[in-house]
């Protein structure tokens, strides 16, 4: 029992590493090793990672304020797409065709990896081709990040309002839908859509995914899907992890996150949506 306590502690320490530089939470790495590594049954493998998830999302947040990366007015008005999105998605469940859902947000995701590849070629930020944008001024979403590189200030501007605001209502609603984590598109929104820089971008979607998961945990309470004895020394393992990814996250280049997001937005999308013409593996 020990021998295991130890493994799955190891486990939420690596997830939490990734989970906190990359904004996607740690669940995405979770629950197929609870599933494939233990033989955890699904149910109380995404309770898991509920929980895991809010534990990345506490450790991260706290540190990204400290360390002035994280953008609190594009959290919370993001938030409110994503939330009013996963009511919905709830409640089409079985009305909308999910392999539909699959084709879709996991062509959205490929097509996030590829504008990613173009921004590593290009080998810089493309906020500076922002143009300033009225909804983002009137919001005050416009801010700034200190990048710890560069050692100084760098401000960005935020554009297209809309069309991160819809991408974070369809992830609500495939997350309501089909039950899965809506951290890349949350970093995919701001990156892609919105032109945030990435450090940014990562960091706020920490602070969204913890105020989600939080809303998702209690149902998985109470139904039973939340085993303490996985879920306590996982959640330990995932605070540590997410601390030491905070630590490393503001000292990594823009490029090296987006050399690790792209394969796994790649695999995250074509694993979508070979799902959703039937293929599995």
């Amino acid at each position: 029992m020990l021998h295991t306590v130890l493994i799955i502690l190891g486990v939420g320490i690596l997830a939490g590493i990734f989970g906190a530089i990359l904004g996607i939470g740690g669940g995405i790495i979770l629950t197929p090793v609870l599933t494939l590594g233990f033989g955890l049954d699904i149910k109380y493998a995404i309770g898991a990672s509920i929980i895991s998830v809010i534990a990345t999302s506490s450790g991260a947040t706290i540190a990204y304020v400290k360390d002035d990366l994280l953008n609190l007015r594009v959290a919370m008005f993001l938030e409110i797409a994503t939330t009013v999105g996963a009511i919905i998605g709830a409640l089409l469940v079985g009305v909308v065709h999910p392999n539909f859902l699959y084709v879709l947000f996991g062509s959205l995701l490929l097509f996030s990896s590829w504008n990613m590849y173009r921004k590593l070629r290009q080998g810089q930020e493309v906020l500076h081709k922002v143009k300033p944008d009225r909804l983002a001024q009137k919001l005050r979403l416009n801010s700034s990040y200190y990048d710890k590189n560069k050692k100084q200030q760098v401000p960005y501007q935020v554009e297209n309002i809309p069309g991160g605001f819809s991408v974070m209502f369809g992830a609500g609603l495939a997350s309501g839908m089909l039950g899965i984590g809506s951290g890349p598109f949350k970093v995919m929104a701001m990156d892609t859509f919105m032109k945030m820089p990435l450090k940014p971008s990562s960091a706020t979607s920490n602070l969204m995914m913890g105020v989600t998961a939080a809303a998702s945990a209690t149902v998985y309470f109470f139904n039973g899907s939340i085993l303490p004895q996985i879920a306590a020394p996982l959640a330990i393992g995932v605070l540590v992890g997410a601390t030491l990814g905070t630590r490393i996250m503001p000292h990594l280049p823009s490029k090296w996150i987006r050399i690790i997001f792209i394969p796994l937005l790649l695999y995250l999308g074509g694993q979508m949506i070979f799902k959703g013409f039937g293929v599995t593996f």
